[in-house]
């Protein structure tokens, strides 16, 4: 997802405005215009308060960066905005009363400055930042709420006491949510029609990652259903969307040209399933979401390992 090119390019309109919907569809690692169109009427349908926020993340991440001097071929490619998106979404989610919005636009601008340090620190390990800002800057302010008044974390956030933990793997399962919503989930979404319209706009920047993210999501399912994962949240998609991520960076984006790039992204992939699960109940202590950490942990290691194992 990362590029040292220092080409210059003009500041036009249809710059901005490529840049605004790349940001949207970077986060699922696609640089593609009109897929980051079709992400955000997906996340519109869903909600529309949602579509506002995922749009004005990405405008704020587009002009600080913009405003600060970064390479203006990097900000065109989606790679400065990308977590602004994913930031003022949780944000947004994961926070409640009438100052969230402001507090997630607000999140949206700092994060590009923490993207910027985290990418300046990473280049000479030849590591990509993926969401890693993202993530860290979305715990660290959800955690203020226990300390700053202006901050109210959403009732779906309660620390959970694991010595009351039940684990239930009764009900029903519904395939076809679990399958759709394992790529929505990606956007925090959990209805088919939006979820269907990701989909679409994978397959509608690459044939290819469209095949690969249908590969991770039924990998995801097939893995947790076996483990023994809870029906409701496999319905959810909640396992899936880390697992999509992993397949997609590991077998096809970041080094995808190794001789086993496509089984590496496989087995990075069912990795991720149990490695959601432990970090599911290491953070539930806490009343913070797992976001894509799981996806970054995984795709580290296997690209370091790459330095050592190259046909990894």
């Amino acid at each position: 997802m990362e590029n040292n090119s220092n080409h210059e390019v003009n500041v036009t309109p249809y710059y901005l405005m490529s840049s605004i919907l790349k940001n949207i569809s970077q986060v699922i690692l696609l640089e593609n215009t009109i897929s980051g169109l079709i992400i955000l009427v997906a996340i519109t349908i869903a909600n529309y308060q949602l579509g506002i926020v995922a749009l004005l993340s990405s405008i704020v991440g587009t002009l600080v960066a913009l405003l600060a001097g970064g390479d203006r071929s990097l900000i065109e490619k989606g790679l400065f905005g990308y977590n602004s998106v994913l930031t003022g979404l949780a944000l947004y989610l994961f926070l409640a009363d009438n100052m969230r919005m402001i507090i997630a636009i607000l999140g949206a601008a700092f994060v590009v400055i923490f993207s910027a340090a985290m990418m300046h620190f990473m280049k000479n390990l030849n590591i990509p930042v993926i969401t890693f800002p993202y993530i860290v800057l979305t715990w660290f302010l959800l955690l203020t709420s226990y300390h700053l008044e202006i901050f109210k974390l959403s009732s779906s956030l309660v620390p959970q006491d694991l010595t009351q933990w039940q684990l239930i793997t009764k009900g029903n399962v519904n395939i076809i949510a679990g399958f759709a919503d394992g790529i929505g989930q990606v956007y925090f979404l959990d209805k088919l029609l939006p979820s269907g319209l990701i989909i679409l706009a994978i397959f509608w920047a690459s044939r290819k990652l469209g095949i690969y993210a249908i590969i991770g999501t039924l990998v995801s399912w097939l893995v947790a259903y076996t483990f023994g994962a809870e029906h409701n949240i496999l319905n959810l998609g909640l396992y899936g969307y880390n697992v999509v991520f992993a397949i997609l960076a590991v077998g096809l984006v970041f080094e995808g040209d190794k001789p086993f790039a496509l089984m590496s992204g496989i087995i990075a992939a069912a990795i991720t399933v149990p490695l959601t699960a432990g970090m599911n109940t290491w953070l539930s202590i806490y009343g913070l979401p797992v976001l894509t950490m799981p996806f970054v942990l995984v795709t580290w290691i296997f690209i370091g390992a790459r330095k050592v194992l190259p046909k990894l």
